[in-house]
């Protein structure tokens, strides 16, 4: 049995993750959608590079400043990437990437004299989601429930394309403080791999990202590894299950039909 400890540490981080994986599916779908795969690995690292900042420009910075710093860098890179996409549509994924290199050297450059430097990348690539507690997951979970209210019940509004970028800078903000930039990329993207060529996108998506970040933190915390690369590592492995069933499931039917009308 999981004792009280175990679960007053895993507790966070599972509804944490959730939260995330509910929400990263549908805008992961519409980034995979416009094509614009490195959007989301550039947005978290510019949200990173805010939090970075405030800890530099303030001694102790509070929550807010945090926030409101990353969120303004995580806004500012999605404005400029709007603008990319409608006046330079085929050099978006090079300035994307390129941006992405940008904001990782300026970061590396803030922490270049910091005493614990090495820690704060590490922590912003591969997060610390086991040292979510509730009052982490209380402050996040009113935004990502609204850009899911807002999703579910204005598909057309939110679907719009600058009102997608606002969205989805608000949504990878929240995430890269609580799971770091790697698990961002992968809760964004692989969901949407698992989901190709299905007929319900979404709740395969969905279920992609719930299996791998249960998986994920149930292993890390058993085996004492960090979280971020073994939920990454979930990730891919449950994506790459679901594309082998969802083939097989599809050759099943083609072989019924083909049996049935012969």
């Amino acid at each position: 049995m999981i004792n009280s400890e175990l679960l007053e540490i895993i507790g966070p981080a599972f509804v944490a993750g959730f939260l995330i994986a509910l929400t990263h599916a549908p805008l992961g779908l519409e980034v995979f959608k416009r094509g614009i795969i490195f959007m989301d690995l550039a947005i978290a690292q510019f949200a990173g590079l805010g939090l970075l900042t405030a800890n530099l420009v303030w001694e102790e910075p509070a929550w807010w400043m945090k926030q409101l710093t990353a969120l303004g860098l995580a806004l500012l890179a999605a404005s400029c990437f709007r603008l990319i996409e409608r006046h330079f549509p085929h050099e978006q994924e090079a300035i994307i990437g390129s941006s992405f290199v940008l904001a990782s050297s300026l970061a590396i450059l803030i922490l270049a004299d910091q005493p614990h430097g090495g820690e704060e990348i590490q922590h912003l690539l591969s997060g610390q989601i086991l040292f979510v507690s509730w009052r982490d997951v209380l402050f996040h979970a009113p935004i990502y429930i609204g850009i899911l209210i807002f999703w579910i019940g204005c598909p057309e509004r939110s679907q719009s394309t600058t009102l997608f970028f606002i969205l989805f800078a608000v949504a990878v903000t929240s995430s890269v403080q609580l799971v770091g930039v790697y698990v961002v990329f992968a809760s964004l993207i692989l969901p949407s791999l698992a989901a190709v060529g299905s007929k319900r996108k979404l709740v395969v998506a969905w279920s992609c990202g719930i299996m791998s970040v249960v998986t994920g933190i149930t292993i890390s915390a058993f085996i004492d590894a960090p979280a971020g690369p073994v939920i990454v590592l979930m990730f891919t492995i449950v994506a790459i299950l679901i594309r082998i069933l969802n083939s097989k499931v599809k050759y099943l039917l083609q072989k019924l039909q083909y049996r049935t009308s012969t």
